[in-house]
């Protein structure tokens, strides 16, 4: 007995040491004092073998003995085994910043770094914009003439864009550009998300383009020519970067640009000579401009010993010679201007550089630190915005779509897809949010830039495919009165441009995380590179510290010992316990596949992916909480709230499972899994109840359903285009009211208190109000409400040739 007291003692006090990361001199005292426990309670067998773990500890563990024999043999190995980094890849590793996805990397998330920087909202200047501009743009766009009959926005609404600098949001303004700040960039662009060829042409020149590299980068001569007239629309801006042969690998480009001499204005002067291929490029067809990126090289020596300069931006005019512009893609389900543009022997001068020729060969830097930045706001704000408007619209429409007798709202197959579409939006919408406001304060998250890019447009396909599933006939029947059809079938299109979802999930979010968010594998690298065995030393035995600590709190954490702080109140505070669990999870499957893999680990893509997919949930939780640990929390959120963290949590499961189940050295994985899940899975998906309420908030008139379509456009403007979404929001709002009369009707009709004929619903409510059992007023009521019920339900029919791009080619089957 005494012997299980004593080894019961050491597991609490060696697991206390391991979670806090105590170091070796508290190991070696706390081993010593278990000793002296071991020969009080009469276990002198247990107590030798604490102070030989004490001497082992002293040998391997304190600097002064390790540097002598340990340390040199281990930066031996490693050395030998560590991943090379290329040059390319640490130009990636070096741009952005590390914030709050390092914080989960560490096994102890400090969440008041994440909860110091509160949202702060929108400035009254951009709030008006939103309430103002953005709903007048919204309100130019008919989806139908747009997608279909002309290919193309109309051109007051192109005019009305360029006057109210709609494409100078990320302009400063003393150069005539609005300069908001990302949040208010994101509130835009969820805005315009009701039609995707409208978001995808603003968010482009706000995005990775000429206009941001000119800002951050160009000369006061190109900033003082180009950013007023980007400003104010007189330029339209492209940037060239892929093409046939460089796509989501964008630094295999083989465009070339080879420094000559040549003639330009009549006058010989020393440029670039510049051959390239480019296709996928937004706005190119209209572009009066064209930043293009390039390999430059100098063989000739003319600007210095360099050969090959490297990855080069230049900003290039659409007359130049030589250049082939106006040509265009055909991007599916939306229209959006796209297209290839090619170039031969075109001759730029040196001075068109961004940056001048003192930036040539750091256009590879230029992009990566740009894109940290566009890639958090530009698809991740469509796809929220979109999200928000497909929930706003499955909602009302459910609601009012009976069958059998009743709503479609009220069947459980049709609230497992709005509660899961629900709660995507949700996410959606606090992770852009809050990240944006990252930006604001400063933080460039190269990291959750691919986090939220792959993740959240993987949310808006699954929305998409939702609310297809909902709406039923109604969405598969292309026309006019269509409002989903076109927007879901351009959801590929986000899925594929900034870097595919396959790469990004299964290359970046791990492969740069774990080198970037690690708190000692870059310092372990870096050490290597600079042959320095000290910082080799502190960074190795700090790793090896953190892995033994991430094992102890991912254990206790597991037995329900609390670990780290949790600042929530009681209804978020379970889901930040977890956040704080699998922190310490992923850092320890982490090193462990990072140890058994080593170099190797870059081809095992499947478990990357995996592993990246614990840090995605990990982080789209986090801004969750954060959400709502600073909003308003509406009736009806809490339980959002909860369904999206159960759900965010049981996929995070599924990605630890899958990590472990295909870790190579199946003994450790055994052992992993008995650290991390001792006593298997448990975060199931979100029980029946909860799924029941976010349905039904949705669809009716609720405060739930009122903030999750909030700043979108929900308002129906004199002349403008039709609203459904302000159209359904009009309908909940008497719906109540209706389906009392509908129960009156249906229950007489049953009972045979009205005719047997009386089989559409108007007959029914004017039988019901001749038997007096409603009255003149609620009949006429239910007869205005019936008819625009009606109205949302039907769907277009066009000539039988009509919809045929060739009339000639029509057959005329029964002619």
């Amino acid at each position: 007995m005494n012997h299980l007291l004593v080894i019961g003692i050491a597991l609490v006090v060696m697991l206390t040491i391991l979670r806090r990361e105590l170091g070796a001199v508290a190991s070696i005292a706390a081993l010593i004092a278990l000793a002296v426990v071991g020969f009080y309670f009469s276990s002198p067998l247990l107590a030798i073998l604490f102070l030989i773990g004490a001497g082992v500890t002293a040998v391997a563990g304190l600097p002064a003995y390790r540097k002598t024999w340990l340390t040199p043999k281990i930066f031996s190995l490693f050395k030998k085994i560590a991943p090379k980094v290329s040059p390319t890849e640490q130009v990636a590793l070096d741009a952005g910043t590390v914030g709050w996805d390092g914080q989960l990397f560490s096994g102890r998330p400090n969440w008041d770094q994440l909860l110091d920087n509160r949202y702060s909202g929108l400035t009254d200047e951009e709030q008006a914009f939103l309430d103002n501009q953005c709903s007048k743009a919204v309100s130019m766009c008919n989806a139908w003439e747009i997608g279909v009959e002309r290919a193309d926005m109309p051109k007051e609404l192109w005019d009305f864009l360029k006057k109210e600098k709609f494409f100078g949001m990320i302009i400063p303004t003393e150069y005539g550009g609005l300069h908001f700040s990302a949040k208010a960039q994101s509130a835009v662009l969820q805005k315009l998300a009701a039609n995707e060829t409208l978001m995808s042409t603003v968010g482009v020149p706000n995005s990775l383009g000429p206009g941001e590299l000119l800002v951050k980068y160009g000369t006061d001569e190109q900033k003082n020519h180009y950013l007023p007239r980007l400003a104010d629309g007189r330029e339209i801006p492209c940037f060239g970067l892929t093409g046939p042969r460089a796509g989501s690998d964008a630094t295999s480009i083989p465009d070339t640009g080879i420094v000559c001499k040549g003639e330009f204005d009549g006058k010989e002067v020393l440029g670039i000579r510049l051959n390239f291929e480019k296709r996928w490029i937004t706005l190119a067809p209209v572009a009066t401009v064209v930043g293009l990126a390039f390999r430059m090289f100098d063989p000739d020596g003319l600007l210095g010993e360099e050969k090959d300069i490297g990855i080069t931006c230049a900003l290039i005019p659409r007359d130049t010679k030589g250049m082939e512009i106006g040509r265009r893609h055909h991007p599916i389900g939306s229209p959006f201007m796209n297209g290839p543009i090619k170039g031969k022997d075109v001759f730029i001068p040196l001075d068109w550089i961004i940056g001048g020729v003192d930036m040539a060969g750091q256009g590879w830097r230029m992009l990566v630190e740009c894109l940290s930045v566009g890639r958090c706001i530009t698809l991740p704000s469509g796809a929220s915005g979109s999200g928000r408007y497909a929930v706003g619209w499955s909602g009302g429409f459910t609601r009012i779509r009976r069958q059998f007798n009743t709503s479609v709202a009220n069947m459980e197959g049709v609230q497992e897809p709005l509660a899961r579409m629900a709660s995507m939006a949700y996410i959606a919408r606090a992770t852009v949010s809050q990240t944006a406001n990252m930006i604001d304060n400063g933080e460039k998250p190269a990291v959750p830039s691919a986090i939220l890019k792959s993740q959240l447009t993987e949310f808006q396909r699954q929305i998409m495919m939702d609310a297809m599933d909902v709406h039923g006939g109604r969405a598969v029947t292309l026309g006019p009165r269509n409002y989903l059809g076109i927007g879901f079938s351009a959801t590929p299109v986000a899925i594929t441009v900034e870097g595919a979802n396959i790469m990004t999930r299964c290359l970046m979010i791990f492969g740069q995380g774990a080198i970037r968010c690690h708190p000692w594998v870059l310092a372990e690298l870096e050490a290597k590179n600079n042959d320095d065995i000290d910082a080799f030393d502190t960074a190795f035995f700090g790793h090896v510290g953190l892995i033994m600590g991430n094992a102890a709190r991912a254990f206790t954490a597991a037995l329900g010992v609390p670990t780290g702080d949790n600042p929530f109140d009681s209804a978020a505070a379970p889901y930040a316990k977890a956040v704080n669990r699998f922190s310490a999870v992923l850092g320890l499957l982490s090193d462990a596949a990072m140890t058994m893999l080593g170099a190797t680990l870059k081809q095992r893509e499947l478990l990357s992916g995996r592993l990246g997919d614990i840090l995605s949930n990990l982080y789209l939780l986090s801004m969750v909480l954060k959400h709502w640990h600073e909003g308003n929390k509406v009736a009806g959120e809490e339980a959002l709230m909860r369904y999206s963290a159960a759900f965010l949590l049981h996929r995070l499961e599924n990605a630890v499972c899958g990590v472990l189940d295909n870790l190579p050295n199946r003994l450790v994985a055994f052992k992993l899994r008995a650290i991390v899940m001792p006593f298997g899975r448990c975060w199931p998906m979100p029980e029946d109840e909860l799924t029941s309420a976010i349905a039904n908030d949705i669809s009716s008139d609720t405060p739930l359903r009122s903030y999750l379509i909030e700043d979108t456009w929900d308002t129906q403007e004199d002349g403008a285009v039709e609203n459904p979404l302000a159209r359904y929001n009009a309908l909940l709002r008497d719906y109540d009211k209706a389906e009392a009369i509908y129960r009156i009707a249906s229950k007489a009709y049953a009972q045979g208190d009205i005719p047997m004929t009386a089989l559409h619903p108007e007959e029914r409510f004017a039988a019901s109000a001749e038997a007096g059992l409603i009255s003149a007023d609620e009949a006429a009521f239910m007869k205005t409400f019936e008819a625009e019920v009606l109205d949302m339900l039907i769907v277009d029919d066009f000539a039988f040739d009509e919809p045929a791009r060739h009339k000639d080619k029509v057959v005329l089957h029964n002619d």
